[in-house]
């Protein structure tokens, strides 16, 4: 009987962790992972690493399942580091695979090479490592998964030299059931409970967890028993609460003075699965303190670097619903509910509020909404409300540009019954341009909404005039016909009127459409 091959062995194991959507850029040293490529395996092309993990980060969100990607050694990974931060700061159960150069070269630093693989990722990855020998890489592989899809969830790097995948191995790897995440102690939810029983104005603070661990539901089931407002947690990379609901109050700003007047009026915060809080500008400390804050999430490191507040490592859900059981039901009179700006009448040049407000009344129910437009994000709170109750929005924890588009790509192929809406600025779109080849290889019904402002106007927005800070200006790309050159339908609009009609066409199509609207900002800030 024929001994099977270390590659035949992790074959067989990533079938069984159902890791057989793979996403890659191929090279020399992922030849012999490649060779033979087994019947019931997808390998998803991207023509760029950076753009092939935000594929697969959108891909593992939007299908609520772990991610296999493929890199090339060395520069291939380096290519896509500012993406595996950014599935870190997303919480994405991925492993990233890389080549590596045959054993025998990698004592004279060969040409295609990693000098200590496992260090370059870090500390972006759960887990990093290169097996001492071939036989050790299936156990690899199992040891990364079970760390990737514990809570807290996050990428594992294995790098694994080409002439491993020949080697004979010594037999298969068990497969053990995930590790599941944290259950609050009793006397935690109790403690909890008491307070919240005695808090006269009471308000919940959600983050991107609350979606990721589909406790959407149980979370607005607490809110409306207690009669709290909930609002969501700065740069939350999920809709963890529907904005139409009576009890949304809106989104907290990264800046203290600003959280700290939001909360101002409340005696108690409940903080789900978001941080204590990030913060992006500094203008100074706040003049009030915060409420008496509790905390809960999963991740013991949020807990610990809290500066303020009581500390419950759980899973949402789980702590959730019991805290519902436990809290006695209130008839207290509730917030007042969000108050939207107006819509300005039509007009032209193109206003993003327009735009906006346009896909708000346009988009199907269960359209999921992938974004990467920086400087619009404000004004998208206030008129493009998202409503789903589980993974209807989807953005980037990290501030890494190049993330929305190919990750809207990535989403669609997670989740080939919901229709996706990129919605991108001109900048950030021409991080990850290339995925626009793979939305059309793969034939994806989709859309992308290009606001071309043709400036990167985040920085101007966070800066005076008078600073004069350079590179900023853009303008002069033509979207529609970059698009088609990569083999998707692409249009340029620049009336409000055409927009609405290419949208329309847009979310029937059965192909991926890119419609590119120039527009011109009105004054704002961003917090």
């Amino acid at each position: 009987m024929t001994t099977p091959s270390v590659r035949d062995v992790a074959r067989d194991l990533l079938r069984d962790f159902g890791l057989t959507t793979v996403f890659g850029n191929p090279g020399t040293t992922e030849i012999p992972f490649l060779v033979d490529w087994p019947a019931g395996f997808r390998y998803v092309l991207g023509l760029q690493e950076a753009a092939v993990v935000a594929m697969a980060d959108g891909y593992a969100q939007a299908a609520d399942q772990p991610v296999l990607v493929n890199l090339h050694s060395a520069g291939g990974l380096g290519h896509g580091l500012g993406h595996v931060f950014t599935a870190y700061r997303n919480r994405t159960p991925m492993l990233v695979l890389a080549g590596q150069q045959v054993r025998s070269l990698l004592p004279g630093e060969p040409f295609l090479g990693a000098s200590d693989p496992t260090v370059f990722p870090r500390p972006y990855v759960k887990w990093s490592c290169e097996p001492a020998r071939a036989q050790d890489v299936a156990a690899a592989l199992a040891h990364a998964y079970h760390l990737a899809v514990q809570p807290p969830t996050g990428p594992a790097f294995i790098s694994v030299p080409a002439d491993d995948w020949d080697a004979p191995s010594e037999g298969a790897v068990p497969v053990r059931p995930r590790i599941l995440g944290p259950v609050a102690a009793p006397e935690a939810l109790s403690g909890l409970a008491s307070a919240v029983d005695g808090a006269e104005r009471p308000v919940i603070v959600v983050g991107a967890a609350v979606d990721a661990e589909d406790a959407v539901a149980d979370v607005v089931a607490l809110a409306e028993r207690i009669r709290a407002g909930v609002f969501v947690a700065p740069m939350s990379s999920r809709c963890s609460f529907p904005e139409d609901h009576p009890l949304f109050q809106g989104f907290l700003d990264p800046e203290e003075r600003s959280i700290a007047a939001a909360l101002e009026p409340y005696d108690l915060a409940l903080v789900l699965g978001a941080p204590v809080f990030t913060l992006h500008v500094f203008r100074g400390n706040a003049a009030t303190p915060l409420p008496p804050l509790f905390l809960i999430n999963d991740d013991p490191d949020v807990l610990a670097r809290a500066k303020a507040g009581v500390g419950i490592r759980s899973m949402i859900g789980p702590a959730v619903r019991r805290l519902s059981e436990m809290v006695v039901p209130v008839d207290r009179v509730t917030p007042k509910p969000l108050v939207r700006p107006a819509i300005p009448a039509d007009s032209d040049p193109v206003s993003p509020v327009h735009v906006l407000a346009a896909l708000a009344n346009l988009l199907p129910d269960n359209a999921l909404v992938v974004e990467e437009a920086p400087s619009h994000r404000n004004l998208m709170h206030d008129y493009l409300p998202i409503r789903a109750r589980h993974t209807g929005f989807l953005t980037m924890a990290s501030g890494t540009l190049g993330w929305g588009l190919p990750a809207a790509v990535g989403a669609a192929l997670g989740r080939p019954d919901r229709r996706v809406v990129a919605i991108l600025g001109d900048g950030s779109s021409m991080y990850g341009i290339q995925a626009l080849w793979t939305a059309a290889r793969e034939n994806l019904p989709m859309t992308f909404v290009i606001l071309d402002n043709a400036e990167y106007a985040a920085l101007k927005l966070l800066s005076s005039a008078e600073q004069k800070i350079p590179g900023t200006d853009l303008g002069g790309i033509d979207f529609a016909a970059l698009a088609t050159s990569l083999g998707c339908y692409g249009i340029t609009v620049e009336s409000i009127a055409d927009f609405r009609t290419a949208l329309k066409r847009s979310l029937i199509e059965d192909r991926p459409t890119v419609v590119h609207v120039r527009v011109t900002d009105p004054a704002h800030t961003l917090y």
